[in-house]
């Protein structure tokens, strides 16, 4: 098979079967993991040299350390110090003590046992990041404390490299030089001063290809530098990105490095599931099976009174050990460089690329059980008792906009009470000192405990849509003449809200939009008054196209029909204005000040 039409059958796997692990709840990791297996059964590519395209694809890696290297700002680092080197070096040094004793109790030689203990600390940063980006769960306690702990891991990945390099009896190791060393420190401490100057004269080109070809440049000549002296490819990339972290060409670097990175890692974990030896798994299914859950144990059961030291409550500190309990892809490497050393046989390499791989599926169902049972303990905690204060305000939802209304509120000494549905916002947001209840404001009795007979409005700041409807329905039925100011997701959430009656609802980017839209008109040349007239008027032809279509939003053709004829009418007026000339926008905006009311209708 050529390499073209080898190349042509990879792509189609990935395309193929990468979208359909997609649709069953895998991430796209797993997916290229399973294209590769299956590429592996096939028996035109069985004859493929599948170690040696796994040696190519690790240009993926390389390209994915750099992308790491751009991201260690050291501000950044600052920021995230405590859990980064708090509990990331903690998890890494623990976990790889703890599984090397392990493995050497289970009769593997300490020098491999020391090597497969270190490369199994190690979780999957493209996994792990990948499945809580889709969750939306980045910003919580635990996805924060899980990047702080793969960055960490990631970083930790580089000393390893070397150590292997050093230790092991490949020729690698003996091209080890101290004169490439200091060549190697030479030409870094050059790159540092010269970097800049290069890629500012190639961005002041304003030729794109040229940048994009700047950039591969700078990481394969990385690359190339460090294998050239005997260290790892991946390091010299690392080390390319830091150098360019905090330069103006950061987010442009990384923006033309990913594309190649995202499909040469793909590459490379197609190659891994191509070298995953599933005759290990049919012949000994039991040992396999035991070896993967009790890593997972292992990993869960270090991780998790760690994450509990470092601030973490019960349950975030739960998600935390759960997320990060499967093996990495940086185990590939890793255990691919020790074999290529000489300090660790092939079969037992084989051995835990395999558990590695397992592990890897296993935790989307392991996360999928904790969050059940985490929900179900959180089902089972009692609301809180809420103080009769008979405040004037109630806040249903302490999200952003919550957030923003209690701080007014506070600033006015005005009381208020809030009330959150979420008890891991609840315990998050008091950590800074906010008074806020744990309690379902579409439930009467919380209601009720909450004196919302007593207060003069409440404020339904519920971003979900469904929730936030429930909660105006109840308070509707419990107090019907209390006055309801509501946030609109959207411009049929805030139909929705209309219809039943709240007094004065607001979508949430109005506002922003308008005053964007305004300071882009300035921008472009049109005088303050101008842009300014044409947001009131655009906003108050909005406001009159949503009272017509109030009236007719349950009919889906009619209300298609009213939003094209709004568009159309609004075009025309500014082109009438613009050809006749009368009332020029300082006329206009001389009678807005002398007869608003006029101005307005």
């Amino acid at each position: 098979m050529g390499i073209l039409t080898a190349t042509l059958v990879f792509l189609t796997a990935a395309i193929v079967i990468v979208p359909i692990c997609k649709r069953l709840g895998m991430s796209s990791v797993l997916g290229y993991l399973v294209a590769g297996l299956f590429l592996g059964q096939l028996e035109p590519l069985a004859q493929w040299d599948a170690e040696g395209l796994l040696h190519f694809a690790e240009i993926g890696v390389v390209f994915l350390l750099f992308v790491i290297g751009l991201e260690l700002q050291p501000r950044r680092l600052w920021v995230m110090r405590r859990l980064v080197f708090g509990l990331g070096s903690a998890q890494v040094l623990a976990t790889t003590v703890v599984t090397t004793a392990i493995l050497m109790l289970l009769g593997i030689e300490q020098a491999s046992a020391l090597l497969l203990g270190f490369s199994l600390a190690l979780s999957s940063t493209a996994f792990v990041l990948q499945m809580l980006g889709e969750s939306k769960r980045l910003h919580h306690p635990h996805g924060r404390a899980a990047f702080g702990t793969l960055l960490l891991q990631d970083v930790a990945v580089i000393p390893g490299l070397l150590a292997i390099a050093l230790l092991g009896s490949s020729a690698v190791s003996h091209s080890l030089s101290w004169q490439s060393l200091a060549l190697l420190v030479a030409g870094c401490a050059a790159a540092r001063f010269l970097l800049r100057p290069v890629l500012r004269f190639i961005a002041a080109t304003k030729v794109q290809e040229l940048f994009t070809a700047a950039a591969l440049t700078l990481v394969m000549g990385a690359a190339v530098a460090f294998q050239a002296a005997g260290l790892s490819m991946g390091l010299g990339a690392f080390l390319a990105g830091m150098m360019v972290a905090d330069s103006e060409y950061r987010h442009q670097l990384e923006a033309d490095v990913n594309p190649f990175k995202g499909l040469l890692l793909g590459l490379f974990f197609m190659a891994v599931g191509m070298t995953v030896d599933l005759s290990l798994l049919a012949s000994a299914p039991l040992t396999i099976g035991a070896l993967t859950l009790g890593l997972m144990a292992v990993k869960a059961a270090v991780l998790y009174p760690l994450a509990r030291l470092h601030g973490l409550q019960r349950s975030e500190a739960t998600r935390t050990a759960l997320v990060l309990a499967q093996g990495g892809e940086f185990a590939f490497v890793l255990l691919t460089a020790g074999v290529s050393a000489g300090l660790m046989a092939d079969g037992l390499a084989d051995q835990a690329v395999l558990v590695v791989s397992l592990s890897m599926a296993l935790t989307p169902l392991l996360v999928a059980f904790g969050d059940q049972r985490l929900r179900e303990d959180v089902d089972s905690r009692p609301f809180d008792a809420i103080d009769q204060n008979q405040p004037p305000v109630v806040i249903a939802g302490f999200g952003r906009v919550g957030q923003i209304v209690a701080r007014v509120l506070a600033m006015r000494h005005i009381p208020f009470t809030a009330l959150e549905i979420n008890p891991h916002h609840v315990d998050f947001v008091r950590q800074y000192g906010n008074k806020i209840y744990y309690g379902d404001a579409a439930q009467p009795e919380v209601l009720r405990a909450a004196d919302v007979a007593k207060a003069r409005a409440i404020v339904v700041a519920v971003g979900d849509i469904e929730y936030s409807l429930a909660i105006v329905d109840q308070v509707r039925r419990v107090c019907p003449g209390i006055t309801i100011l509501a946030r609109a997701t959207n411009r049929h959430h805030e139909l929705w809200l209309r219809e039943r009656g709240v007094d004065f609802v607001l979508r949430d980017t109005l506002y922003s939009s308008l005053r964007l839209a305004q300071d882009l008109l300035q921008r472009l040349g049109m005088p303050e008054e101008e842009a300014a007239e044409s947001v009131r008027r655009f906003r108050q032809h909005d406001a009159r196209t949503l009272e017509r279509q109030a009236l007719v939003w349950r009919d889906a053709e009619a209300y298609r029909r009213t939003t094209i004829d709004a568009s159309e009418a609004l075009k025309q007026l500014f082109a009438e204005d613009a050809r006749s000339g009368h009332d020029t926008t300082d006329e206009r905006a001389t009678r807005t000040r002398e007869r608003p009311d006029e101005a307005t209708e």
